[in-house]
């Protein structure tokens, strides 16, 4: 068993150095698109299905509370968390409209719409992308495998080169620390 351990963690350490070697410039300009919106006065949507949810709210809970310095707090919604809006939605239209609604009523323009799929073929947050360029936000995909289809709508796409739901999964976060980590840095830290 111990072995075996041992490979997960070996497994997901390489596909997060491979993933940096890849994507570091593109993570880069994830960072200024959120910091620029910030600075502006906007804020970020996110969502997701599943364990994809669940980091929608973790990233959404590091902007608004705090991440790792005291700072104001930034305005960041997870559309995953709302119960009576997604099964009415889900109910009334259908659940590929889950966020595509709560974009429309909820986004402006100059706002980040960030979908997370591991697949990159989640019904919903390909239509909530869709939307969310119309309506003139930018939009990030967090993504895996090849992409999907995803990364073909988002304005910016990091794509976990994985085939592993789980490893894509831990890379997902990790871009999320990063984000909130260089967003905290550029917007509150005085340079040394």
């Amino acid at each position: 068993m111990k072995e075996e351990i041992i490979q997960v963690f070996q497994e997901s350490a390489s596909i997060k150095v491979r993933f940096i070697r890849q994507n570091a410039e593109a993570l880069g300009e994830a960072v200024k698109i959120l910091v620029e919106a910030f600075k502006a006065g906007n804020k970020v949507l996110l969502f997701g299905n599943g364990g994809s949810a669940a980091d929608a709210q973790h990233i959404a809970a590091e902007f608004v509370n705090r991440f790792i310095i005291e700072r104001p707090p930034l305005p960041a919604i997870a559309l995953t968390t709302d119960t009576s809006i997604l099964t009415s939605i889900s109910n009334d239209y259908g659940y590929a409209d889950s966020f595509a609604k709560q974009v429309k009523a909820l986004g402006r323009g100059g706002d980040v719409a960030i979908g997370i799929s591991t697949s990159g073929a989640a019904a919903n947050v390909l239509k909530a992308i869709k939307v969310a360029k119309k309506m003139g936000l930018k939009t990030i995909g967090l993504t895996g495998k090849d992409g999907g289809e995803l990364a073909k709508l988002a304005d910016l796409a990091l794509v976990v080169d994985s085939q592993s739901v789980p490893r894509i999964q831990e890379v997902h976060i990790t871009i999320g620390h990063v984000l909130c980590d260089m967003v905290d840095r550029l917007l509150f830290q005085q340079p040394t």
